[in-house]
């Protein structure tokens, strides 16, 4: 099933545009929503999820009109939102039966293989008796995950899944939306490059409730291939570059020197040497980019 956005606008009461006009397409698998904090990739989510409206536009998921037929939407809909909200001091087990049956699985039997089901594949079977109040951010997001699941969804939405977990809770979340992302869309809206790099076969570049670039993450390295330079400099160095080369990014050495990464169709000059293209830097020029279009049109 496809999901089809078009035209979509919403400005909040505050006069922020949080989507602006925007269209896009996306197809069953991984797709990714990279932007940076405040593009308005929340707002979307929540606008795709049904839990606001947008001004203009419409979204259709298959033969759905999800703005005019919500309840078809939620039906087969599975939405982890940033926050995911308070717990209450009941076990996994019991909470993920409590929210089957608010599903409509009514059939005890039924509702006990389904809650073994996602507490497995969501690795969560060991700890199916501890209160999910004591669980760490990880396995929270993983019992998130789980809940979603419950209704067997065809569209899932997660919203900044990772923020704030350790690099081991990390790669379990990740390992376990890999797993169930397969046979359905799956929206993986973050700001973190590296999630998109290992999870998403499809993903868009938003900033500005804009899509700036929609491609894969594969097709975004090639374009830049030759176009990626690097070279060591020192901190007082770094000013001058800043002022006379398009400078991607920086990252201090042990010995406080800087290793620069500079976006140029030709060798920006004395000491830079070529090197192999980064999603991270696919994702600088966008934003570059959106930079200075806003400062022309300004």
């Amino acid at each position: 099933m496809q999901l089809t956005i078009q035209n979509l606008t919403k400005t909040y009461k505050n006069g922020v545009k949080a989507i602006d006009d925007l269209s896009i397409e996306i197809g069953t698998g991984m797709f990714g929503l990279l932007g940076p904090n405040g593009a308005g990739k929340s707002s979307l989510m929540r606008t795709i999820a049904t839990l606001q409206s947008p001004d203009s536009g419409t979204i259709t998921f298959g033969d759905i009109d999800v703005l005019k037929d919500k309840m078809e939407l939620r039906k087969i809909l599975g939405y982890l939102p940033q926050s995911f909200g308070v717990y209450p001091k009941m076990s996994a087990e019991a909470l993920l039966d409590y929210f089957a049956t608010l599903k409509g699985v009514s059939s005890k039997v039924e509702r006990k293989a389904l809650v073994k089901e996602v507490l497995e594949i969501t690795n969560l079977y060991d700890v199916r008796r501890k209160n999910v109040a004591g669980y760490s951010g990880g396995m929270k997001q993983r019992f998130g995950i789980a809940q979603l699941l419950l209704n067997n969804p065809r569209l899932i939405i997660v919203d900044e899944p990772t923020a704030g977990l350790d690099p081991a809770e990390r790669n379990r979340f990740l390992n376990v939306l890999r797993e169930v992302g397969t046979n359905c869309t799956v929206i993986f809206s973050t700001h973190i490059v590296e999630d998109v790099k290992e999870l998403c076969n499809e993903m868009a570049i938003l900033n500005g409730g804009r899509i700036l670039k929609h491609t894969t993450p594969l097709e975004a390295t090639k374009e830049i291939e030759d176009q990626i330079w690097t070279k060591v400099i020192q901190r007082d160095e770094l000013e001058d570059i800043e002022k006379n080369h398009n400078m991607l990014s920086a990252n201090y050495n042990t010995d406080n020197s800087l290793n620069i990464r500079v976006y140029n169709a030709e060798n920006p000059g004395d000491g830079f040497e070529k090197t192999i293209p980064q999603l991270d830097d696919v994702y600088f020029i966008a934003l570059k980019k959106d930079e200075s279009v806003e400062a022309v049109s300004a």
